[in-house]
């Protein structure tokens, strides 16, 4: 399997701008075939250990189940019409992908 962790920090981050954004990933990026699990949420206010990262707005988690689900996904109509519609308001995207057990 493949996880596929995206965090996003927006250039607007008022509580609209991030909960349009999470309803676009829920829209176009949730339901693909070969999606084993999918989430998508906001950072969590109330964790901040020394130890965690707060540098973002936006976490997306979807695990695969190989990664030609997620080379499929990747070049799907509906992964592009996310970018489309969001990418104006990111300000750093970060992708982190791991062969998972």
């Amino acid at each position: 399997m493949l996880g596929h962790m995206v965090y996003f920090t927006l250039k607007d981050n008022s509580p609209a701008k991030i909960d349009a954004n999470i309803a676009s990933a829920k829209k176009h990026l949730d339901g693909h075939p070969g999606i084993v699990h999918f989430s998508v949420g906001k950072v969590a206010p109330d964790m901040a250990r020394e130890v965690n990262q707060r540098d973002f707005d936006i976490a997306l988690h979807i695990i695969f189940e190989s990664r030609q689900a997620h080379d499929a996904y990747q070049a799907h109509p509906r992964h592009e019409e996310y970018i489309k519609e969001c990418k104006d308001n990111w300000g750093r995207v970060r992708v982190f992908d791991a062969n998972v057990v």
